[in-house]
């Protein structure tokens, strides 16, 4: 039985501590739903296990045609259809196809939101926890607390509660309209591939450009080159004029200086 000082745990942690794909689900779903921690998580994972595990005892029983099973089966019918979690005429087999979002939809934190008493789901969680949220006559405080079908439609403020006013800045305003979560995934999922298409568009255009530009500079380079060793060609043929201009006179002085000297040796000889 345990100590009723110390209450048993609520929820099961998971087999593996490190499963990827485990992991990046429970990260999105706390994103999504504004929770404080993957415990919260683990909470309504347990909450489901324990319903899916008396459906798939009660379907085995019932083909049997057992009595007893069949007011077990009606009773779990009956009460996840005041929790609103499923239809009026549904059947076991609607039990096994549940998952963890229909339990955290469940959650007052996010009946806050989807009823538009908060802009965020974290701000949901806020006012909750700070006592500005009612349900029927009584204060609720715990962000986690499930809401039944009848208790849905009994969300609001506290009386005390300074949100009462419409003007008050934490206030949602009147033109904002809260979306609920699957319509959210929907929209998120439909935009992705038209903003990839839009990003390979915008890098093609510039590629085809560049290549066009680089055509042309191609095109263009070809007469220039050749002008250019044109012109090396002048510039060298009028530099060997140049040279040769600088050494006919030298040769000249050369030639003079040469004779000279004969001269004078021509002249002792006589």
């Amino acid at each position: 039985m345990g100590k009723p000082k110390f209450s048993r745990k609520k929820y099961d942690k998971p087999s593996h501590p490190w499963q990827a794909d485990r992991i990046k689900q429970e990260n999105e779903l706390v994103k999504k739903y504004g929770l404080k921690n993957k415990r919260e998580i683990w909470k309504a994972q347990t909450r489901l296990r324990k319903y899916r595990g008396q459906a798939r005892e009660l379907l085995a029983k019932v083909q049997t045609g057992d009595v007893q099973s069949k007011k077990e089966s009606n009773q779990l019918l009956i009460h996840l259809s005041r929790m609103s979690i499923l239809p009026a005429n549904s059947s076991l087999d609607d039990v096994l196809a549940l998952d963890t979002e229909c339990i955290l939809g469940r959650r007052l934190q996010t009946l806050t939101y989807l009823k538009g008493f908060s802009s965020t789901p974290n701000q949901a969680r806020q006012l909750i926890t700070h006592g500005h949220i009612l349900v029927g006559d009584r204060k609720v405080t715990i962000p986690g607390y499930m809401i039944t079908k009848e208790e849905e439609s009994e969300i609001g403020y506290t009386h005390a509660s300074p949100l009462n006013d419409m003007t008050h800045p934490a206030r949602p305003k009147s033109e904002f309209k809260s979306m609920p979560m699957s319509v959210k995934k929907e929209i998120i999922t439909e935009k992705k591939p038209e903003e990839k298409k839009e990003e390979t568009k915008e890098v093609k255009k510039p590629l085809e450009e560049i290549v066009k530009k680089d055509d042309k500079k191609e095109v263009k380079s070809e007469p220039v080159k050749s002008e250019k060793k044109e012109e090396i060609k002048e510039e060298s043929v009028k530099k060997d004029d140049k040279k040769e201009q600088i050494v006919k006179p030298e040769k000249k002085e050369e030639i003079k200086k040469e004779k000279k000297p004969q001269e004078g040796k021509n002249e002792e000889e006589k």
